[in-house]
C-alpha cells in the first residue's frame, strides 16, 4: 500500500515499503507477480476477454499476496474490469500489461492509465515495467508510481544510450565509447536521475513544467499530453491546489 505524502497534479510523492515514490523497482527488491494470463496487445476482443477472466480467476485462487497484472489489450472496458476486480481482492500494486505497445498508442495510453487510476484505491500503486525514459515524467504526472529498469538493459543491448530527453544509437552518434556494461550503467544512472528529478519537481510543485519540456522530445508523448489536457481536464483539476 502506498502512503501518499504530497500531490502535484495527479502525481504522488509517497512511501512504498522502503521506497520513496515515484521509484524504480531494481534487482534485489523482492516482489511477486500473481499468476496471470499474458496476451498480446492487439488481439480480437474475445481473446483479450479470456485473458482478463483467467487473470482474475488466478488471482482469486492465489494464496499469496503480490502484484496484480491489468490485462485487456487495447480494450478500455476490459482494462477497467480487470483493474476493478483485482482491486476488490485487496491487491494494492498493479502492473499495467503491454507497456511498450501503449507508449506507441497515445489515445490508449491516456485512456487506460487515467481510467485505471480513477477506478482503483487511490493508495494503490501503479507499476509500468518497461518505459522510455523521456516518457516517465508524463506517466508520473498521470499517477504511475513505480517503474522498471528493464529498458536500460534492453537498449544497452541495442547499443542505444538513454538520456532524459532522447535515445542515441552510439554506432551513429559516437558521443561516448562505451561497452555493453558501461552503457547499461549509463542508462541506469540516467533513469535514477530522472526519478530524482521528478521527486524534486513534485516537492516544488513544478512537475508540469518538466512534463511540458520532456514531451516536446517525443511525438507520441506530446500527443498523449494533448489528449490528457483536452479529454481529462476534470481529472487534472481534481488535484490542482487552491491558493
Amino acid at each position: 500500500m502506498l502512503e501518499i505524502k504530497r500531490h502535484d497534479g495527479p502525481a504522488r510523492l509517497g512511501n512504498y515499503d522502503e521506497l520513496k515514490t515515484p521509484a524504480v523497482f531494481k534487482p534485489g527488491i523482492e516482489f511477486k507477480i500473481i499468476k496471470d494470463e499474458p496476451m498480446p496487445y492487439d488481439v480480437p476482443k474475445e481473446l483479450a476477454k479470456w485473458s482478463v477472466n483467467r487473470t482474475i480467476e488466478n488471482a482469486k485462487e492465489s494464496k499469496e499476496k503480490g502484484i496484480g497484472v491489468i490485462h485487456g489489450g487495447k480494450y478500455l472496458d476490459l482494462r477497467i474490469k480487470c483493474a476493478k476486480e483485482l482491486d476488490k481482492l485487496g491487491i494494492t500494486t498493479f502492473l499495467i500489461a503491454n507497456p511498450k505497445e501503449l507508449m506507441r498508442q497515445p489515445w490508449d495510453l491516456v485512456d487506460i492509465i487515467v481510467n485505471i487510476r480513477e477506478n482503483i484505491n487511490p493508495n494503490a500503486a501503479l507499476y509500468f515495467s518497461f518505459v522510455d525514459i523521456n516518457f516517465i515524467p508524463l506517466l508520473a504526472y498521470m499517477g504511475v508510481d513505480l517503474f522498471g529498469d528493464f529498458s536500460c538493459d534492453f537498449y544497452a543491448y541495442l547499443n542505444i544510450m538513454q538520456t532524459p530527453s532522447a535515445n542515441y544509437d552510439i554506432t551513429k552518434y559516437q558521443i561516448y565509447d562505451l561497452d555493453f556494461e558501461e552503457l547499461k550503467a549509463y542508462n541506469k544512472n540516467t533513469l535514477d536521475f530522472v526519478i530524482k528529478e521528478i521527486q524534486e519537481n513534485i516537492k516544488n510543485m513544478t512537475l508540469r513544467n518538466l512534463v511540458d519540456e520532456r514531451c516536446c522530445t517525443s511525438p507520441e508523448a506530446m500527443s498523449a499530453l494533448r489528449i490528457l489536457d483536452k479529454k481529462y481536464a476534470d481529472f487534472l483539476k481534481k488535484y490542482m491546489p487552491l491558493y
